[in-house]
């Protein structure tokens, strides 16, 4: 059983990996064969509609299983160990159904033919990505992604959470992943409608995601955690104010 379930967790994090992957080079219209602005064309309103779904699945994913609530429902079904795999398995599932039914809308809202500019914008690009993948190492990338449970479970070590720690950005900023991923879905020379519905609605998730979020680390951190936010900006950084 131990073995089984570290397999999993292994998977799961293989899985995540390769939907991130792919969601890069679909964003980005390359590499991969599916592409936000490739595939056949469907009426306006019909592929407005059926991205607005995919956006709305996802955040829906990434933020409701996330909750608190949610979590004490969810483990009268799962085992504690793999839990976290599990979360990481749908986030990534719901990221491929985005990119894999994703109805393109190409007519260009902005398109850099300058070098430099374009350049610069991909630079942007990569930055945000590995910024956002940088983070998650600040506060435990392994522990985000399942990999911890499902080892310290394997070795038969009883799991205890990841203590609350305030690492390099996070002196500064209170969800730089959010950060990272807000640069990462905007920064781009060639802005396709398709690709500004879709830089919109997650945007939207994270706002909304990063309010909830911090909702539950109030409830669980209370004054410390308090204390924390209102000394640091919540997404964009203000070296302005007093560091944390």
């Amino acid at each position: 059983m131990k073995i089984l379930a570290f397999g999993y967790g292994i998977l799961c994090y293989l899985l995540f990996n390769f939907s991130l992957f792919y969601f890069t080079g679909f964003l980005g219209n390359f590499i991969v064969p599916k592409t936000i602005d490739t595939g056949p064309q469907i009426p306006f309103l019909q592929a407005i509609l059926i991205n607005t779904l995919l956006i709305i699945l996802f955040g829906l994913q990434h933020s409701v299983m996330a909750r608190p609530w949610f979590k004490r429902i969810w483990l009268t079904l799962i085992p504690i160990p793999i839990e976290r795999s599990t979360y990481v398995l749908l986030s990534s599932v719901a990221v491929l159904l985005l990119c894999g039914f994703w109805q393109p809308l190409p007519q260009m809202i902005w398109q850099i033919e300058n070098p430099v500019g374009a350049v610069i914008l991909w630079a942007l690009f990569w930055f945000g990505w590995l910024f956002a993948l940088y983070a998650t190492f600040l506060i435990d990338h392994f522990d985000l992604v399942g990999i911890r449970p499902v080892y310290l479970y394997w070795r038969g070590i009883p799991y205890t959470p990841v203590p609350f720690q305030i690492r390099s950005a996070y002196h500064y900023i209170r969800h730089p992943i959010m950060l990272g991923t807000f640069i990462g879905i905007w920064a781009t020379p060639l802005m396709s409608l398709g690709h500004l519905w879709l830089s919109i609605g997650f945007s939207l998730y994270i706002l909304i995601g990063s309010r909830l979020e911090e909702r539950d680390m109030r409830n669980v951190h209370g004054e410390f955690y308090e204390n924390y936010r209102q000394k640091t900006s919540m997404i964009m950084p203000s070296f302005s104010r007093k560091r944390s």
